[in-house]
């Protein structure tokens, strides 16, 4: 199965613990089987738990969380078991994210998160005035329709990590609306295998009359662990080691990172998957001299290649 980053580890634990606070106690095997994990996978979890509390974090001031051989015990007080209580700023913040999935087309207008979203704008009142706008680039129609009618497409496609114009045809499999934009997912006949696309990075649409030749695959437990997120490693990605210095750290949340950790010399330690250089030395340009490629040594000079290819077009004469 695949590895779950610390926030949706994190999420994961915190609905074991709601549900456990409410209860009080419950079998390993039927919690495990509720929120789909491994009876390893919750235990290991539920140690991680009862680790945490409030400082000065002596054993009284943690979660006490018993887990035994068939059985897991939890005294967690009723801040866990109740509702949290939102302020306006939360719930105005909560209504406009679900407002934002509500809009995406697919989404059912009657189902559970229309009925919790209609309760919190009749809470927060003028239940008519919060509106959200999903922008919709322009090959966004020819992509449903192919999708719809189960129709290859043609792609003009500007990629994003290499500046490269290129044409593919794609057997599209599915749509989604994720962080602001709209990406298609599908076979590429170009590649060879399942590829995402940024949809307002497509430069021309064409719907074909060639049926899709290429299934979806079924889901993997690994699908069904985590939601697919916008950015997809493919299997010619190489994964690139960086130290960054404090003025660099934004990169960990402005770029998918694989894995971080701090190192021994006070920066932190970032493994990114990289599928060109252009990419990464743009990035390093970005970042300056307050990061450094540790791994693949081969790579350790593409911020400063990147550097003067950009100088060389300011020199006289040029």
């Amino acid at each position: 199965m695949a590895r779950l980053d610390a926030g949706q580890r994190l999420r994961r634990l915190l609905a074991v613990l709601a549900w456990l606070a409410r209860r009080g106690r419950a079998p390993v095997a039927e919690l495990a089987e509720r929120f789909g994990l491994s009876p390893d996978e919750l235990i290991s979890d539920l140690e991680l738990a009862a680790c945490c509390g409030l400082p000065p974090y002596s054993p009284d001031q943690l979660m006490e969380i018993l887990v035994g051989e068939d059985e897991v015990v939890a005294h967690l007080g009723p801040e866990l078991a109740r509702p949290r209580r939102l302020t306006a700023a939360e719930g105005f913040a909560l209504a406009a994210s679900a407002q934002a999935i509500a809009a995406v087309p697919g989404a059912d207008p009657d189902g559970v998160l229309a009925s919790a979203l209609a309760k919190l704008q009749a809470v927060l009142g003028e239940r008519h005035r919060l509106q959200v706008d999903v922008p919709e680039p322009p090959a966004l129609a020819a992509v449903r329709q192919a999708l719809h009618q189960h129709r290859q497409l043609h792609l003009r496609y500007l990629s994003g990590s290499s500046d490269e114009l290129t044409e593919r045809d794609v057997d599209p499999w599915s749509v989604t609306f994720a962080e602001g934009r709209w990406y298609l997912d599908g076979h590429c006949h170009r590649a060879g295998g399942r590829r995402r696309f940024r949809v307002d990075r497509i430069v021309d649409v064409t719907v074909t009359d060639r049926p899709v030749l290429a299934a979806e695959p079924p889901a993997t437990d690994d699908d069904r662990a985590a939601a697919q997120p916008p950015f997809v490693a493919g299997p010619d990605t190489v994964a690139v080691r960086l130290a960054v210095g404090p003025a660099a750290a934004w990169v960990a949340d402005a770029v998918p990172v694989l894995d971080r950790r701090p190192g021994d010399d006070g920066r932190l330690q970032l493994t990114l998957a990289v599928a060109s250089t252009v990419w990464l030395g743009r990035l390093l340009l970005r970042l300056g001299p307050d990061a450094e490629v540790l791994d693949p040594p081969e790579l350790a000079d593409v911020g400063a290649e990147a550097a003067r290819r950009v100088l060389a077009r300011y020199r006289p004469g040029r």
